[in-house]
Parts: structure tokens; sequence; C-alpha cells
């Protein structure tokens, strides 16, 4: 749990230090908001590409091998970024994409490790937990980005936080183990814990294919990751430029502004998966729960988000913001964990269908603001599209989802 939560929370700061960095290297290479858009969504194309191989490879030889090997790849990309952006923006996109590659495979592997090892009274917490390295990954970045870039200069921002990438492989590699039954640290009784939920291979043919992708609540989860994702990454990789062009506080304090957000979102993150593992234990069915979760999340995130514009100061904007990123991190105990709920044995490859579906919106959802941007000059619309897709997520999963197993 703790390597798989580090592995989070290295991605991502891998992933958001560019939202910092690319403030002075638009300055640098005269990028308009366009170009930065572009720029910004090139890791997505290749994150992408990766999400439903890296799912059916993680169930099918073992999440360890899939993780740790996704690990390396982003990181060299990272220590790349430097010279790539020197060789123009081609190769920067190019660079930027194979670096996505990498990450693209991290969560369905950590899911296919959790079906693994996770029983059904912990998994709201650990997934949570997992989650929880998303913004606490993206407050060390946006923290630590800014005084790296005015002291060393914007290129060691990548060669630093690509070097930790490596390092972490190390102890995985030494340290982590497939399953229970291969981990010699697992006593009998935690087996016997662990079995009733455990998930076993799937054997790689395209049956289950055709089984994920005929259940609505399958549909309810897609539908639903794609909508959290477009507001999760607006907020990623525009909170930055909005907190310093819109509400005009220097580069050097960013961070100071830019994390709040995201300390809110790991609380909310981790109270989520605890509450609701506390009411599925008292009695309240898993549906029950995870449409409570949802509710709070999309309903009160749009609310929320709505609001940001109106703010009559940079304080009160963070303060709206930081409200909301808290709703929205109660998708942790909602559509989040909903893939060990549905279909434990599939739980890589149902990882890897959704959030190809939630990867989707880093590129045209990042493109199109920086669109919007350059068109309207309008951060209402920006932020009042996303609390759009929030609501019309919540009214699909509202319809479509359970918390039962549909597929064993």
């Amino acid at each position: 749990m703790a390597l798989s939560f580090l592995a989070i929370l290295i991605c991502y700061i891998d992933r958001v230090n560019m939202s910092v960095a690319i403030i002075p290297m638009a300055e640098e290479f005269g990028w308009d908001q366009t170009t930065r858009g572009i720029v910004l969504s090139s890791f997505f194309y290749g994150y992408l590409a990766t999400q439903i191989l890296g799912g059916w490879l993680a169930d099918r030889f073992g999440g360890k091998i899939v993780l740790g090997v996704g690990v390396i790849l982003w990181s060299v990309f990272t220590l790349l970024t430097p010279p790539a952006a020197m060789g123009g923006l081609v190769l920067l996109f190019l660079v930027r994409m194979a670096m996505g590659m990498g990450e693209g495979v991290s969560f369905p592997a950590v899911y296919s490790l959790f079906a693994r090892w996770v029983p059904l009274q912990e998994r709201s917490r650990s997934v949570a937990l997992c989650l929880a390295g998303i913004p606490l990954g993206t407050v060390l970045a946006l923290l630590l980005t800014p005084l790296i870039v005015t002291t060393l200069g914007w290129e060691w921002a990548f060669y630093l936080f690509g070097a930790a990438g490596i390092v972490w492989y190390l102890a995985w590699h030494f340290l982590a183990s497939d399953s229970p039954e291969t981990h010699r640290g697992v006593a009998k009784h935690e087996l016997e814990t662990i079995a009733a939920d455990m998930g076993a291979r799937t054997d790689g043919d395209g049956k289950q294919w055709r089984l994920l992708l005929s259940r609505a609540p399958v549909w309810a989860i897609i539908i639903s990751h794609f909508c959290n994702n477009w507001g999760l990454y607006v907020i990623l990789t525009w909170l930055p430029t909005y907190i310093n062009q819109a509400l005009g506080i220097r580069i050097s304090d960013v961070g100071y502004y830019a994390f709040i957000p995201y300390v809110t979102m790991f609380l909310g993150l981790n109270f989520s998966g605890w509450l609701a593992d506390r009411m599925i234990s008292r009695g309240v069915s898993v549906t029950a729960t995870r449409n409570l979760m949802q509710t709070i999340s999309f309903g009160g995130g749009a609310l929320l988000l709505l609001l940001v514009s109106t703010a009559g100061s940079a304080v009160v904007a963070v303060v709206i913001m930081s409200s909301a990123t808290a709703a929205i991190a109660f998708m942790g105990g909602g559509f989040a964990v909903n893939h060990l709920d549905i279909a434990p044995r599939y739980a890589g490859m149902l990882m890897g269908i959704t959030n190809t579906a939630g990867t989707l919106p880093g590129i045209i959802g990042v493109t199109v603001t920086g669109i919007i941007l350059d068109v309207t000059g309008s951060w209402a619309l920006v932020f009042g599209v996303a609390a759009g897709f929030y609501v019309a997520g919540l009214a699909v999963w509202l319809i479509f989802s359970t918390g039962e197993r549909i597929i064993d």
C-alpha cells in the first residue's frame, strides 16, 4: 500500500510540475495560451494509449512488473524533457507523450494488485489512500517547482523529480509482490481473510471485453470517470496559470496559493474512504454508500466551481476552490472504488477501460481550455463547462450504477 501510494505521488509530481514550469518556459520560447494547452495536453496522448494494455498485462502477468516498468519509463522521459524542449515543440510533444505512456499503466496495475490484496471492508480506504497520492503529489509539485525554478532554473524541476522514480523502483523491486500468496510476510490467517474477495487471474481471451462493455454499471463508471477528470485535469493543469494571471499572484508565490486546494482534496479522499468503509461495515448497502459519496462529489463540486469566478479576491477564490476539491474528493468512496465492487477479477482491465475514457479530457479539456481563454478570456466559462460535466455525470451515475458484484 505504501509503495503504491508513493508511485502515484511521484506520478503526479512528474505530471504537475509542467503546469508550473510551463510559465517560465512559455516566456523563454514565446508560447501563447493555445500552444501552452497543446504542450500540457501532449502527455495525455501517451497516457491514453497504454491504459487498457496496462490493465490487461497486469491482470494477466501481475501488477508488480507492469507498475515497475511504467515508473522507470516515465522517470527516464521526465529526465529527457528539458533537452527535448530545447529541440523544439515536436520533440517536446513526443517526449511528453512517451512519458504519458509510462504513467498510463500505473492505475490499472495498482487496481489489479488491490484486487488480490484488499478485502471488501478495506477497499474504500485503500483506494482513497492510493488516490491521495494525487493531491499530495500535486502539492509537492506546486510547492517545490516554483522554488526549483527560481533558484536552479526550470530544467531542474524535471531532473530532480525524474530521479525520484528511479529511487522508488529499487524499493519496489525488492519489497513488492504480486499477491499475498507470493509474499513471505503474510500469515495464514491473513490469506484466509483476503481470499474471499480476492480476484483470480484472467485468461486474457476476448470474452471479458464484451462482458464488461455490455453492462450498464460499467458504463456508469466510464462516464463518471470522464466527467470527473474533465474538472480534475482542468484544475491540475491550469490552476497555476489561473492564480498567476487571473488573480495576479507572482510566479514565486503561485505554489503557496495553489497547494491549498490539494490539501483539502487529500483530506477529503481519506475521509470519504474511511466514511464509506464505516457505512458498509455498519450495514449500509454498498450501492447506497457509493451513491451518497458520488452525490457529494459531483453535486457539491459543480456548485462550488460555479462560484469560483465570482470571488472578489485571491483568498476568497482559493477558499472556494479548496471547498470544491474537498467535495470532488468524495469520489474516492464513490465511482473510484466501484471497479472492485462490480468486477474484482477484472479490476485492472476495467480501470484501464474507464481511465482511458478519463484520459480524453486531458487531451480535449486541457486544449479546449487554452482555446477558450485565447478566444474569450473567460475563466467563468472554463469552470462552468467543468460544472456542467459534473452534473451530467451525477445523473448517469444515479440511474445506472450499482455496488453489487455483477461479473464473477
